[in-house]
């Protein structure tokens, strides 16, 4: 690992060596992690990273280009193979500017943007006051029943009929249910809206085909690809072939600078991935080990929100537990077992303290956890729950989760021997 840093730069790679040695013994869980095979660190670092480009394939402002044409040219492929999309531009840098390059291609200033609510589970760059999106447009906000803790659909069309958005957006980071693509689609038809499905969450689901995909119903679907997808830090965005021209406008020069050549070699592999045996093997078990770690949860006295979930994130309120999502989150970490605090519908708590916590089943269920090893965590938690400041029991807990990791291989034996 790192073989001419290790000579040159000790100190960092000091750091980078415990970080993997983290990862390797620590049961990952935070709902937007994941952990990118070998081959997608590889081509992260590989040669291209030398490579400035800007513009598309076939259309560079720079000289020495084919070999980068042809990594993007296979990339755009293997993701509209994956997908089933029309059209698609590999070139964002994240999730979030994936969101951007959308808004940039068919919004003006003041346009009117329909989106979830930040605290029932939607995204910073939905129009949260914290994100500068939110000084550029016009929001307003649907949210769940907080009865039955789903979207509530009337809501959201009651909401689009007053507010006559020029967008409506589907997605969330902190939504355990399937979202209704089709109905969303009919209430965007209903005012003449957009609709654009932000799927970073859930990309990897979609492209294996265990949950319903929004490409039929979607003018754009944006994604990163460090999620569910399980690919390099990047993004991407989806869209019909009659919006191609805008999108690609707004990606270069609209929104962003030169491309990461290196970063869309390590797409392309994600890509081939998606629609492979292994793969989609991996994103059933996430779904399989997200339920079940939602009923082990709830007979131990955790209240699930939504009492269950449809894809790989468990939401979890801890008022019944008496204690605050930011202190589950740090007990949790201080035995290794990483999760993070969230609000939940309603919370009574800051965001900075939190009333849930988040957690997610992409990474463990890559290294190979079954319901056994569910079944354990889930034990674990309780006992963390319950004994919040015990220190004997807490220590025994770590002992039981590093045990428990233990057993699961972060990557191949040998491969970040020198």
């Amino acid at each position: 690992m790192l073989k001419t840093t290790k000579v040159t730069d000790p100190q960092l790679y000091s750091i980078v060596e415990k970080e993997l040695e983290r990862q390797k013994y620590n049961i990952e869980m935070i709902a937007s992690e994941s952990s990118a095979p070998t081959e997608i660190l590889e081509l992260m670092g590989s040669v291209f990273v030398n490579k400035t480009e800007e513009g598309l394939p076939g259309k560079r402002y720079q000289a020495g280009s084919q070999y980068a044409d042809e990594v993007e040219n296979l990339c755009i492929e293997r993701a509209k193979e994956a997908f089933g999309c029309e059209y698609v531009n590999v070139q964002a840098y994240s999730g979030a500017t994936a969101n951007y390059t959308v808004f940039n291609a068919v919004l003006n200033p003041g346009d009117k943007i329909l989106a979830m609510r930040l605290d029932h589970g939607g995204h910073l760059t939905h129009g949260s006051p914290a994100n500068f999106v939110s000084k550029i447009f016009n929001y307003e906000h649907y949210g769940v029943d907080l009865e039955r803790e789903i979207i509530n659909y009337d809501e959201v069309e009651e909401k689009a009929l007053v507010f006559k958005p020029k967008m409506i957006i589907a997605g969330a980071s902190a939504y355990p249910r399937l979202i209704d693509y089709k109905r969303m689609r009919e209430i965007a038809d209903k005012v003449g809206a957009y609709l654009m499905v932000d799927m970073a969450h859930i990309s990897g689901l979609i492209g294996a085909g265990v949950i319903p995909s929004p490409i039929p119903y979607a003018d754009f679907c944006t994604s990163s690809c460090s999620k569910t997808i399980c690919g390099p830090r990047g993004g991407f965005v989806m869209c019909k072939e009659k919006y191609a021209k805008e999108l690609n406008r707004s990606t270069f020069p609209g929104t962003l600078g030169s491309i990461q050549i290196n970063g869309i070699a390590a797409k392309a592999n994600m890509f081939k991935r998606v629609r492979e045996l292994e793969f989609i093997a991996t994103m059933k078990r996430v779904l399989d080990n997200a339920k079940y770690l939602a009923k082990e949860l709830e007979v131990r006295g955790f209240r699930i929100v939504s009492g269950g979930t449809d894809n790989h994130t468990v939401l979890v309120d801890l008022r019944a537990k008496k204690i605050t999502g930011k202190q589950f989150d740090e007990a949790l970490e201080s035995i290794g077992i990483t999760v993070n605090k969230n609000t939940i519908p309603n919370d009574p708590e800051s965001p900075f303290v939190t009333s849930g916590v988040r957690i997610g089943l992409t990474a463990i269920s890559e290294r190979g956890f079954g319901h056994t090893e569910i079944t354990e965590i889930a034990e674990i938690m309780e006992k963390v729950a319950n004994n919040i400041d015990n220190e004997e029991v807490l220590k025994e807990c770590k002992v039981q989760a590093r045990n428990l990791i233990s057993k699961f291989p972060l990557y191949p034996k040998g491969y970040f021997e020198d």
